[in-house]
């Protein structure tokens, strides 16, 4: 089957949707926001050990609430979750949200990851995730910064700094599917010590590097000591689903974590992917649903990888990003 990325090789790739990403540099951390032109069919499934999560218990599908108005994944661990609140302000103003009577109300689920042992300044008086939140939502576009910038400003990984990655893919049936992660593994994404990613195999061109396979060490990298952990992700499609096919396939592109983080989904980790989908497709049956599940899997482990491999260094860091240590 030929596949091949979208014009942007990014989650945006799927008309109507945007991202908006905002950091606070000195903090070392940041808000990434996934919005639609309108709202769009969600799903959820956690495989971590240690998440920490916001209004994803409304996304199964036995709920009444089948649509939401944006994604957030933040870093800041529990704090982080206010990101949330700020990016529900804000599309509140817009008037935007679930009619209640002739009130508005917001569906932003969120999720988060845990950054804050990573050399930032993190002796804040007041919360700052709100407004990091707002300002995310603002800034949404078509348009998307890989590396140190939004959930993944402050990212590590078990022997290089994190980042944030975004990928997609053009199947033959005409269905996009895309890809936007946050990555702060407890394990490692190279082999050994690299430069070779786990996720070599499912590259397209050389997007992160093109430095082709490497031979894996028998016990990988770790940063067990530290305990800030979780990769958080979205995976998002043009393709016409049901709640609960929009879970099967976040579970689904979880393969994607597993391709290109060893280990993945481990007890310290609250390795968590959101599913998106805008129903501008229809889908034809199982062969279209087992093809959106697999393309998810392939474009997660690429964006994973190219978070790594866009990370550029700042004051304070407390790992080498990929492109010190190698390069290329």
């Amino acid at each position: 089957m030929t596949i091949r990325p979208g014009p942007r090789n990014a989650i945006t790739d799927v008309a109507g949707l945007r991202v908006g990403q905002a950091q606070d540099d000195r903090i070392k951390t940041g808000v990434s926001v996934l919005l639609g032109d309108r709202p769009f069919t969600a799903g959820v499934h956690v495989m971590g050990g240690a998440p920490g999560t916001r209004e994803t218990d409304l996304l199964a599908p036995d709920k009444l609430v089948e649509e939401v108005d944006a994604l957030v994944l933040s870093g800041g661990s529990a704090f982080g979750l206010d990101a949330a609140s700020g990016v529900a302000d804000g599309l509140r103003a817009m008037g935007r949200g679930f009619a209640v009577g002739d009130q508005r109300v917001p569906i932003v689920p969120g999720a988060i990851l845990f950054d804050l042992l990573n050399g930032g300044d993190k002796n804040w008086t007041d919360n700052p995730y709100k407004a990091l939140g707002q300002a995310a939502l603002a800034a949404a576009s078509p348009d998307v910064a890989l590396g140190s910038h939004g959930a993944g400003t402050g990212a590590t990984t078990a022997n290089l700094k994190g980042g944030l990655g975004t990928a997609s893919l053009v199947l033959p049936s005409g269905h996009t599917v895309g890809a936007l992660v946050a990555v702060n593994a407890l394990g490692s994404v190279v082999m050994g010590e690299g430069p070779e990613f786990w996720a070599a195999p499912w590259e397209l061109g050389a997007e992160f590097g093109g430095c082709g396979a490497g031979t894996p060490d028998l016990w990988p990298a770790t940063k067990l000591g530290q305990h800030e952990s979780t990769t958080i992700a979205i995976v998002a499609t043009d393709a016409a689903l049901t709640q609960a096919q929009a879970t099967r396939m976040a579970i689904a592109a979880h393969d994607g974590f597993a391709r290109a983080i060893v280990p993945a989904h481990t007890p310290m980790d609250g390795d968590l992917v959101f599913a998106a989908a805008t129903g501008a497709r229809p889908v034809a049956g199982a062969a279209d649903l087992l093809a959106l599940g697999h393309a998810g899997a392939i474009t997660m482990a690429r964006a994973i990888a190219r978070a790594i491999h866009a990370a550029r260094p700042a004051p304070g860091d407390t790992l080498p990003t990929w492109q010190e240590r190698f390069g290329k």
